[in-house]
């Protein structure tokens, strides 16, 4: 069968109507719904969140003079042994979002419109491209300059701490190469992704005076429903603003896992379906 020749036109035309149909498929790709848009936009762009996140540091100092002060604060009483007055003081601080800055990886998931990899995280912490939150820096170094020693403890992986202390000593952060200040997960066999392990590791040795972080497994354990995390957060009420500092971070954390049980095998649309569910709605009459 001998295929009827296409005119000059007729080539160009199809051509054109070809490229319209990649454009508009590329531009609906890039487009597509997703939940951490405003979220990471919001923590990017907005001079709202590094105002909030340095009222959050400033805040910080005057809580750590004010617990350095007082021989008996401790933010892990539950933790700290016998005698703990006399131990020397430190600070334990998350990572992710409490003193480094993601929201580029955040980003590269909104506009190539995919989600967290072990593989892709992994390639960005080794491409040691983090930035410090606003005030991060100058909080650490004022920890250290009065005599206190501040832990890292971060859920990111032990085969990434090399990268994450280069990346983080060029940010101008406190790092001691004689005590294990920055804690990773997996680095000891019983340091998963609860972080009481290495928390009472420090307890051991030293007044735990303050706490930052941006989650609340950075404090206590966070599983558990929604209502329970609310439990939980009530009964620690006297820690929120004084001993424990929580950072903002709407892009992740478990406040999202808890909306759908944990179950990240969900589609994106199964998961923002629970997520719409789990909001309480005003109902106009």
């Amino acid at each position: 069968m001998t295929l009827p020749k296409l005119s000059a036109r007729a080539v160009t035309m199809t051509s054109a109507t070809l490229l319209t149909f990649a454009c508009t498929a590329l531009h609906a790709e890039e487009t597509a719904p997703n939940d951490l848009l405003n979220a990471t936009l919001w923590m990017q762009n907005s001079v709202e969140y590094k105002a909030n996140v340095q009222g959050m540091f400033a805040l910080a100092k005057i809580r750590f003079d004010e617990a350095l002060a007082n021989k008996d604060s401790t933010a892990l009483p539950e933790l700290q042994k016998s005698g703990y007055q006399s131990l020397p003081p430190a600070v334990i601080v998350d990572c992710d979002e409490t003193i480094l800055d993601n929201n580029v990886y955040e980003a590269y998931l909104v506009k190539y419109n995919t989600s967290y990899s072990s593989k892709t995280w992994s390639q960005y912490v080794q491409d040691k491209v983090t930035e410090a939150m606003p005030g991060a820096v100058e909080f650490a170094n004022y920890v250290t300059s009065k005599g206190a020693k501040i832990f890292y403890i971060t859920n990111r992986k032990h085969k990434d701490e090399a990268a994450t202390f280069d990346n983080m000593q060029s940010l101008g952060f406190p790092m001691d190469s004689k005590v294990d200040t920055l804690m990773t997960k997996g680095e000891q066999q019983d340091w998963g992704s609860n972080k009481t392990s290495r928390d009472q590791v420090v307890a051991n040795q030293y007044r735990v005076v303050l706490m930052v972080g941006d989650n609340l497994g950075d404090f206590t354990d966070p599983s558990g429903s929604p209502e329970q995390r609310l439990k939980t957060y009530q009964a620690n009420s006297k820690h929120w603003g004084s001993d424990w500092i929580m950072m903002p971070n709407p892009e992740y954390g478990s406040f999202e896992s808890a909306a759908f049980g944990g179950n990240w095998s969900l589609s994106g649309e199964e998961r923002r379906a629970q997520k719409i569910s789990a909001l309480k709605v005003w109902q106009p009459k």
